[in-house]
Formats: structure tokens, sequence, C-alpha cells
């Protein structure tokens, strides 16, 4: 390629392009149809000659005839390949953000991979009892589990937890009242908001109290004839400290009794066991909630519990049934692979011995600090030679849950820095990013920030490549 030679004129350089007729009969391109659509690779061919056009008008690039057939392919196969790489592919999470909504949240256990693989690679028993041989129901796989382990009753499950709440919301309260405190009409990431939820659920909301103190009589008064729930939000992603008062689940659910009006507990995060002797803070329990007396508890699968992406629904046998045979229901279901995620996942809580060496997010969420530095002294030892080329140090810093759990939960963590030489430092975050796998990390202070909390010991390796590359 002959770069400033702006001896000849431009048109004199833009004649020398192949046509696309031309590159089609490239070899190399014959080549490229064989991997993919010959729509594609012409597309590709277009694309790449107006690319270079664009080049050669404003100066980049003057190319001879000699060379613009090269530059031409490349820009081709440079294009299909990006068109066939998935968009969608693994990513190395070096935030210390556990449950990161933008990575997907909670990691999946090996046993929910293989449970996932087993059923995804053929048939499966979805839908069919095989003791019997008629129609059975898919939630069947998972029910049993979920009243195990939190007292309930019944058990439903759609596709995340907004629609746990909108199915509620709309078999018990729709073209009704449903009550809640001001305090807990919350807003949580991507603008999912209580109020909209409700009005989608064909619920007409009732605030009651203040946005930082409410009272059992507040619900008391607003109790109609239309009234036809009364609703509790755990505030996952907040916390309102002071001058506050809120009404106790207990109580709520007396005063439902009283008046023989649901009550439905929206938990959101959804912790199936104590966190307290790992060394977190008390999270409140799906079983708490049950025990409690709510008709329906909802929360999500991928938070800390740790599995794919659900809105599991438990509670007493009435309402949660009634919500199965809603036709909203079918809308919401998820498939095979979630249920067998989630059964696997679930599974787990049934050996609390072994549970946080095969819980990758409890397991995140509890590893000793001294581990971490470990970690990342293996990392920076596996970085040796790149001292001039980039600036190492082993950090001190803080993790968090994400996702809306344990929100003002710091988490005692470790992390390797890196300041280039030379070039930025966003340019190198973004060449981590972009590579394969990708490495997302964060910038602050003038440096990318690699938390190793969130990175496992066998991505240690595939880390210390990628930060080479980059450098290189």
């Amino acid at each position: 390629m002959v770069k400033n030679d702006k001896s000849q004129p431009v048109q004199a350089h833009l004649s020398v392009l192949p046509s696309v007729d031309g590159l089609l009969s490239l070899p190399e391109a014959r080549a490229l149809v064989e991997r993919c659509s010959e729509a594609w690779v012409k597309e590709a061919a277009r694309a790449a000659l107006d690319d270079l056009r664009v080049s050669i008008r404003d100066g980049t690039i003057c190319p001879d005839r000699a060379t613009a057939t090269g530059a031409a392919v490349g820009r081709m196969r440079e294009r299909i390949e990006a068109r066939l790489r998935p968009s969608l592919r693994r990513v190395i999470n070096a935030t210390g953000v556990i449950l990161h909504t933008g990575l997907g949240r909670a990691p999946l256990p090996g046993a929910a991979m293989a449970q996932v693989t087993a059923v995804a690679e053929g048939y499966c028993n979805l839908e069919i009892d095989l003791e019997s041989g008629e129609r059975g129901e898919r939630v069947s796989h998972v029910e049993r589990l979920l009243c195990d382990l939190s007292g309930a009753e019944a058990a439903a499950v759609v596709n995340n937890n907004a629609a746990a709440v909108l199915l509620t919301l709309n078999t018990l309260a729709s073209d009704r009242e449903a009550v809640v405190s001001r305090g807990q009409l919350i807003e949580i990431g991507g603008s999912f908001r209580i109020p909209d939820v409700m009005g989608r659920g064909g619920a007409r909301m009732v605030e009651v109290g203040t946005t930082n103190r409410t009272h059992l009589k507040d619900f008391r008064e607003a109790i109609t004839e239309r009234t036809g729930l009364l609703l509790s939000v755990h505030p996952s992603n907040y916390r309102v400290t002071g001058f506050t008062a809120e009404v106790g689940l207990e109580d709520l659910v007396a005063l439902g009794r009283e008046f023989s009006v649901p009550v439905a507990h929206d938990l959101g995060g959804g912790v199936l066991v104590d966190l307290r002797p790992y060394g977190l803070p008390y999270e409140p329990l799906v079983s708490d909630s049950v025990r409690a007396g709510a008709d329906v508890v909802t929360f999500s699968g991928d938070k800390v519990l740790g599995g794919p992406q659900a809105g599991v629904i438990v509670g007493r046998r009435k309402a949660v049934e009634a919500m199965r045979k809603n036709p909203l229901m079918r809308a919401l279901r998820c498939d095979k692979l979630t249920y067998a995620a989630l059964e696997a996942t679930l599974r787990l809580y049934l050996r609390p011995a072994a549970l946080l060496q095969e819980h990758p997010t409890l397991r995140m969420l509890t590893e000793p600090v001294a581990t971490l530095r470990r970690r990342a002294r293996r990392l920076i030892g596996r970085l040796k030679g790149l001292e001039g080329q980039v600036e190492l140090r082993l950090e001190e810093t803080v993790a968090y849950t994400g996702s809306g759990a344990l929100p003002l939960e710091e988490i005692p963590s470790a992390a390797v820095t890196l300041r280039p030489v030379a070039g930025s430092v966003a340019g190198l975050a973004r060449g981590l990013r972009m590579g394969e796998p990708a490495v997302v990390g964060y910038v602050r202070e003038g440096r990318v920030w690699l938390d190793v909390r969130t990175v496992r010991d066998e991505e240690v390796r595939s880390v210390a490549e990628a930060v080479r590359k980059t450098v290189r």
C-alpha cells in the first residue's frame, strides 16, 4: 500500500480499485462463499470497496494497482470474520461486581451447566410424566425443591422477577386496588419501576404513608371493598435510614387476614440460606416471608440464588395455583434449559457442606482476602517482562454483590492495576475488552483495575495472556 503519495489525482487511485465482480471471481472470495452465503460475501465486497474509496478521498491511503486488490480482499475478509464471530461470547469479569447485570449476573454452577447440556442435546421429559406416560407440568421438576427449601405450599416459575410481580398483580389485583407503601415504590436497573409494573398488571396503585415512615394504620385506612392486594416490596438496591418506620410483614399479613385480602412480598434477590455464618450481613430469607404468612413471595433466580434468569414464585397453594392458571402464564413461562439449570442449582442447597465449593456466587462472596492476594500475585507473576511497558501494582480494593443484593456491603478485595508506559489507559481497557476472551475491568485513578474476586483461578492465565497481547 502506498501511503501519502498525492502526486497522482484522487481519481487515478480510485481507478485502480477492482470491481465487485472482479473481487468475487478471486479464489479468496470463493473460499469465503464456502463458509457463508454468497449474498454476505457480495455485501462485504461492496462495503470493503466503499471503505477504500473513503480512505482514498480523505488521503489516508493512496493505493496502486498492485496493492488495491489485496487491500480490498483483506477488508472483505475482516467483515466476513466479524459477521461470523458470535456476538454473545465469553467474558472474564474483573470488575469485582459479582452479580453484574451487564455481564449476565450469576455464573452457573458446574452441575447446572452439565444438566443444561444433557437436556439441550436431545429430548427431555419437560411436560411428560414418565411413570404414567401422561402429560405433566413443567414446574413439577422444581416445585418440590422450592417448597422444601422455603417451606411454601406451592411454587411457579416465570422468565424473570419482573414477570413474577406482573403475574401476581394481574392474578390477584386486576381491575382492583393494590396498596403499597410510598417508601417501597422502587426503581431498579433498566427503568423497572413498581408503579409501572402495577399499571401493566391491571392493578390500580394506592400509595400509603410517606417516603420514610409508613404505619399499619395507613394500610388499614386504605382498605376498601375494591382492595385486591397488599404489596410489600423489599428495597433491594437502597436503604432508607434515620427517622424511619415500616410495617413488618407479619403485621401486614395479619391485617390482610382480618380483611380477607391477600399479601404479596416481592423480595427481589431471593436468599435461600442465612448469609451471616459466611461473614455477610443478614438478608431476608425466602423462608422468613413464607413463615410470616405471605400468600405470594417473588424473587430472582439469577441473583444470590445463583441460577439462571427466572422469576420464582412461592406461597400458599390457592394463590399460586390461581397464578398458574392465568393465561399470562403461557406468555411468561420458562423453557427446558432454564428449568434444567434451576433444578440443578436448587439441588446444591440440599448439601450445605459442599455449597461454597460448588456454588460460584456464594464462593465469590465469601473467599478470604488472603486467597485473593495470592491470586493477584500469581497474575503479576505471569506478567513478568512487561515492566518496561506497563506499571503493575497489587492494590487493596472493595468488591460489591451487585444487582441490588446487599447494596451497602463493601466486600474487601484485591486487584492488579495497570498503567501503560506509552498509550492511553482507555485504550488499554478497550483492548482488553476486545480480546478473546474479553477481559472487563474498570478505570479509576488513571489505571486499569482488575479485581480478582470475580476472576476464577483457572482464568488467571487467560487474563495474563490478554494483557500481554493488548500491551504488545
